[in-house]
């Protein structure tokens, strides 16, 4: 049995781990990275890379079915389960291996395989019966799914995102509880390749939209699509090999009935993997969920009584944004303070960025319509429809709505929310433009070629600048700003 004294402990070895150990180790040797579990990032093994894969095969699936608008017909689409799910495989293999080979680059004598608990705030216990203490330790754990007890009459029928990955093949019929981005996303998808779906979710929110207008444009859209119920009171039940589903909506009589399934996927959101390293044991302050209070621009938990804690946690056990690269941000600010310590200095963080890959596409970047209004910001809204923009007509894709947010005494561009076609790269547009501080209209003097989805931000853009008294109203279809514009 072996006893450890270091400088930096890291515990949990995924995103946010790999990126503090690669940031300590920029100024010490003593760094320990302790992880018993697989190794593998969330997102490669479970999360972002799986999903896009099976999002991947369900948008083939569907090009084929929609191009009879281009006059082109698609004799029938099959779609062969354990194909899809092989490749799903094979590829989210392949990107677990890439994250596996970056940690077999460490140095092997930094990497601990165990589990640990905090005995106090310098101290470890490892699984092995050894200790290991530190000057400073960074929480980097990750998180799991959270399963709500009604769902456990499901028994074996019950699983959640991590298990749909390991298919061999596609089920006939899946209950999907959760509109979150991951219930949203694996729903659209599964219905598209011709499992039976229906969503549940609750207080008719979709994914991270806000904006009073975007959730009802969703809504109304997904809802068109396939089987979804926003805002359902369900009772749950087993039937042989089958989950039965029966649900109603307080707000619409006519959305009730019951129907099996062979699986319960829940998709109802994730918890930090706080509760079970010790965390009580330390100094830190703890609110009722036993989760630190960290601040978000030195990653540092808060210590009772004043103390100047030597606890940092970042990643998905931060809570703040269960994001991979919030997370690598977090894990090189938690790195960098963890090896500098007791020298602790303050980053300013990246404007906000999330993207949801349903069809259309959902994004929010900076800061979103409930964020501002719950702040007291006074801004102004711009917005365009993507149902008669240009090149969107074109492609076939001319489904969505932009709405942009900005101040209505500076002009700054404050925040969106998209749902609609290539939200994915609008969205980068418009995170680069907050970062660098413009103002709408010096967004407004960047370059716009024709024809492209851009032009719709343009559009949007320059309603904005009318609202907030910056520019007069855009001509209507103006010829000489685009058609389409």
């Amino acid at each position: 049995m072996t006893n450890y004294d270091v400088d930096v402990a890291i515990l949990g070895a995924g995103t946010a781990g790999m990126a503090a150990y690669r940031e300590a180790v920029k100024q010490t040797d003593r760094v320990a990275l302790i992880d018993g579990g697989p190794l593998g990032t969330t997102c490669a093994r479970v999360g972002c890379m799986p999903s896009k894969l099976l999002i991947a095969a369900a948008d083939a699936a569907q090009h084929a079915r929609d191009s009879g608008q281009f006059g082109i017909t698609a004799n029938g689409v099959t779609v062969d389960g354990v194909a899809v799910m092989e490749r799903v495989r094979r590829e989210r293999d392949r990107f677990v291996g890439f994250v596996n080979d970056a940690i077999e680059g460490f140095e092997q004598r930094h990497l601990i395989r165990k589990s640990a608990q905090f005995v106090d705030d310098h101290t470890l216990a490892l699984d092995d019966g050894s200790r290991l203490t530190a000057r400073t330790v960074i929480v980097a754990t990750g998180s799991r799914p959270v399963i709500p007890p009604p769902f456990q009459v499901a028994g074996e029928r019950l699983i959640i995102n991590d298990d749909v990955f390991d298919w061999q093949d596609l089920p006939d019929s899946v209950a999907v509880f959760g509109a979150g981005v991951i219930g949203l996303e694996l729903g659209q998808a599964l219905s598209r390749l011709g499992v039976r779906v229906h969503l549940f979710g609750r207080g008719n929110s979709v994914g991270p939209l806000s904006d009073p207008d975007l959730v009802a444009y969703a809504r109304n859209h997904f809802g068109r699509e396939f089987s979804a119920h926003f805002d359902a009171d369900t009772q749950i039940s087993r039937d042989g090999d089958q989950v039965v589903v029966s649900w109603s909506n307080r707000n619409d009589p006519n959305d009730a009935g019951e129907e099996r399934f062979d699986y319960l996927l829940a998709a109802t959101g994730r918890r930090p993997n706080l509760d079970r390293i010790g965390l009580e044991n330390t100094s830190l302050i703890l609110d009722e969920r036993g989760v630190p209070e960290i601040d978000p621009m030195s990653m540092r938990a808060k210590s009772s009584a004043g103390q100047v804690s030597p606890i940092f946690v970042a990643g998905d056990a931060s809570v703040e944004i269960p994001l991979l690269h919030e997370a690598a941000d977090e894990g090189r600010i938690a790195g960098e303070n963890a090896a500098r310590y007791p020298e602790v200095y303050r980053r300013a963080r990246r404007t906000r960025l999330g993207v949801v890959f349903s069809d259309p596409q959902i994004a929010v970047i900076g800061q979103g319509h409930k964020a501002l209004a719950d702040v007291g910001v006074e801004f102004g809204v711009g917005e365009v429809s993507f149902e008669d923009q240009g090149r969107a007509r074109v492609i076939g894709k001319n489904v969505g709505l932009l709405r942009v947010y900005g101040d209505r005494d500076t002009g700054l561009l404050l925040g969106a929310e998209i749902i609609g076609p290539a939200a994915e790269h609008l969205a980068h547009l418009l995170a680069w433009s907050i970062e660098s501080k413009l103002t709408v209209a010096e967004a407004l003097q960047r370059p716009f070629y024709h024809p492209v989805i851009e032009e719709g931000l343009r559009t949007a853009l320059r309603n904005l600048a009318a609202v907030l008294r910056f520019a007069p109203n855009p001509p209507l279809r103006c010829i000489d700003c685009g058609p389409g514009s």
